[in-house]
């Protein structure tokens, strides 16, 4: 493990970049569930960008950490502390639920969206701007692509368990071991293929707006 000064440095900016997108990921559950009417975010003080509320010590401080400076290989994993919802406080609960799961991605290519502009901008002055946005962009894919995975407790899972209209115990008994399922499928060397792939094009987009923005 070198941990020499740019190292360190390339580091700890990832780690921040990261926290901010989780957190705003998070963040966005909270407040689109606030805004249709369920009150419980609010309550457990989660509509708030303070980084401190949406912290998972394991998903977003050590895991992340270790996945940065110790384990080489490039494996990642990270996430931030589940935002709880009832459902039942909604006026559409199955339509809304959809959308305050959707949020969190959402909210995650959007930043992407806002770093391709600005950093293509900034990067007519100063060309590290282009670097640090496609790092915000890489990072903000990854969460999204990664989020949108159909396996519970994933954001993809919930989506699908409205799609088909999964029972409730059939999703609880999913997401109990999806966590180990989805660490064996990710040995299969085609679906970490696919996996890079779909976070491949859903870059391509950004990539392109900074491109053409830096000139």
């Amino acid at each position: 493990m070198d941990l020499d000064p740019i190292t360190l440095r390339n580091g700890a900016i990832l780690f921040l970049v990261l926290l901010a997108s989780l957190c705003l990921h998070e963040w966005a559950h909270a407040f689109t569930a606030d805004r249709l009417g369920d009150d419980t975010p609010a309550r457990d003080g989660r509509v708030t960008l303070n980084p401190a509320a949406h912290i998972d010590l394991l998903g977003t401080i050590i895991l992340p950490l270790l996945c940065i400076f110790v384990i080489p290989g490039g494996f990642f994993l990270a996430w931030g502390r589940p935002v709880l919802t009832n459902p039942a406080n909604f006026k559409h609960p199955r339509r809304d639920d959809v959308l305050v799961t959707a949020a969190g991605p959402g909210a995650n290519l959007g930043l992407a969206f806002f770093a391709a502009l600005l950093g293509g901008v900034a990067s007519r002055f100063d060309p590290r701007a282009a670097e640090l946005a496609m790092l915000v962009i890489q990072i903000n894919v990854f969460l999204a692509v990664f989020n949108l995975i159909p396996l519970p407790p994933l954001d993809g899972g919930n989506i699908l368990r409205h799609l088909v209209g999964m029972s409730e115990e059939t999703y609880l008994g999913l997401a109990r071991w999806s966590f180990f399922l989805f660490l064996g499928l990710l040995l299969l060397p085609p679906v970490r293929g696919l996996l890079a792939f779909a976070m491949g094009v859903t870059v391509w987009p950004f990539a392109v707006l900074l491109n053409l923005l830096g000139g």
